[in-house]
């Protein structure tokens, strides 16, 4: 959904972190294969010791469990392992270790024009200092390529990145392939793919000639869609083409009872149609059952971006409720102001006044029951933050879609897969992350309580391995300040 996006210029300053020379172009054109490693492993061993294990491998935590890490890999977990002499030990006691946690739906502020491109380093060190070891960055840019480039090869410390490609969209807009036409989508993907982006990214004002182009194109190229999904083109060519669907797009115009008074509804921008919102009085409950099971059925990966929607257009926060956000610090005060306005709009009932307090809690209920739908039917649900979207930034915004996931009805272990497991196989890196085993990258996250009891707990954390590099709160600290100095100039 963020779109503040930028020109496409490649900036000197990141491209310094790197070599400057024809096979380092050569492999940014060719990417990375999805299922590699994107960032360097930390030579050495590391062990955390006497630590409840919940390795997402098991229903069952292991409780009391040693961890052993040999050159940025899992190399033994068990209540009986011997740990080599020289070994970096952590103290796991009374504490939960988890697999690290994947955002698969993020932006960063530097992809627009007000935040310089070289605060990406430090962007993506916030994210990580939060417990994200994976990132999917959703609308891309050259520079994300040389910061993905960067991050592989161990010159900039952050996530796993993946990157989209600019949004396609049908008008106008920053940092996109305008496509109106069937030729102009193959040209526009060509170029996507040669780029070296992992995926083709759509987004508004898409008609379904334009879209069949894309998916034919994409399979040409054997590049994935992913993103939005425009009501003129509907659920099921999307399933059927195998897209990645974002945000929910679609379920309330297909859920509509077969009498309502009209087809329009919230997909998009449609919850900014005042009008749109009386059609939430017509949503048939068990047509929506029934296209969540199909979606589910399809094998769709669903990145319902639960947070954001519900927090910002149907809960809402006051601004004192903003402002007491841990993250609120990281928004330049310029740009705040935008939003802050918008907020105001959006709020104003006397403005909207179809959208009523029953209304916006009947918004919240078809979205939830959609998700705990998708879930029963056996989907897989990806855990996607859409940050840093009405306040909500990177890092923080993920933990509140864990917690968006649980109040929807998944259990905490449900929610956590979506996060770990569920991106891991969306990816094709199961072999490599997404679980604590043995062979499996040393990306986890040591916490200070139990997920289990209550998601809330996964933001309580004591330390971040990435690759088996070991980050203790006091450097995750250090990462966070220095993100709040270089991104808001604080």
């Amino acid at each position: 959904m963020f779109t503040m996006t930028k020109p496409f210029l490649l900036v000197g300053l990141l491209l310094a972190i790197l070599p400057a020379n024809e096979r380092l172009m050569r492999e940014l054109r060719q990417g990375t294969p999805l299922g590699a490693s994107r960032t360097a492993l930390a030579r050495g061993t590391l062990a955390i010791r006497n630590v409840t294990v919940i390795s997402m491998a098991s229903p069952a935590p292991m409780a009391g469990a040693t961890v052993l890490v040999r050159d940025g890999r899992i190399a033994t977990v068990g209540t009986t392992v011997a740990v080599p002499a020289g070994t970096t030990i952590i103290d796991g006691t009374g504490k939960y270790l988890i697999p690290g946690l994947s955002d698969m739906h993020t932006h960063l502020l530097s992809d627009g024009g007000e935040v310089h491109d070289s605060a990406g380093p430090a962007e993506i060190g916030v994210m990580l200092a939060n417990g994200i070891t994976t990132a999917r960055l959703m609308i891309g840019t050259p520079e994300q390529l040389v910061l993905r480039r960067a991050v592989t090869q161990g010159s900039v410390v952050g996530p796993q990145l993946w990157v989209a490609s600019p949004q396609f969209t049908g008008r106008a807009s920053e940092n996109s392939h305008v496509v109106t036409m069937a030729e102009e989508a193959r040209i526009a993907v060509q170029r996507a793919a040669d780029a070296g982006y992992d995926f083709v990214k759509i987004t508004l004002f898409i008609t379904k000639p334009v879209y069949d182009a894309i998916i034919d194109e994409a399979r040409k190229r054997s590049i994935r869609v992913v993103g939005h999904v425009e009501p003129m083109v509907g659920l099921r060519a999307a399933t059927s083409a195998n897209q990645q669907i974002e945000h929910l797009d679609s379920f309330f115009e297909e859920a509509l009872a077969d009498s309502a008074p009209m087809r329009e509804s919230v997909t998009q921008g449609g919850v900014f149609a005042n009008r749109n919102w009386v059609s939430l009085d017509h949503v048939d409950n068990r047509k929506l059952d029934s296209i969540a099971g199909a979606v589910a059925r399809s094998g769709a990966f669903v990145g319902p971006t639960q947070n954001v929607f519900n927090t910002a257009f149907a809960i809402g926060e006051s601004r004192a409720q903003l402002e007491a956000r841990p993250d609120w610090r990281f928004w330049p005060p310029k740009m705040r102001q935008g939003y802050l306005n918008a907020h105001t709009r959006y709020w104003d009932s006397a403005r909207a006044p179809e959208r009523t307090e029953a209304r916006r809690r009947r918004y919240v209920e078809v979205r939830n029951r959609a998700v705990k739908a998708i879930q029963d039917s056996g989907g897989k649900l990806i855990a996607g933050s859409d940050t840093p979207e009405w306040f909500h930034m990177y890092g923080w915004g993920l933990h509140r879609e864990l917690q968006a996931l649980v109040k929807a009805g998944l259990t905490p272990m449900q929610a956590l897969a979506a996060a770990t497991v569920n991106p891991a196989e969306f990816f094709g890196a199961s072999r490599e992350w997404g679980t604590i085993e043995p062979g499996k990258r040393a990306d986890f996250v040591l916490l200070t309580a139990n997920p289990l009891d209550d998601i809330v707990n996964t933001m309580k954390i004591d330390g971040v391995a990435i690759g088996g590099r070991w980050l203790a709160r006091t450097a995750l600290d250090s990462i966070i300040a220095n993100g709040a100095r270089v991104i808001a100039g604080q």
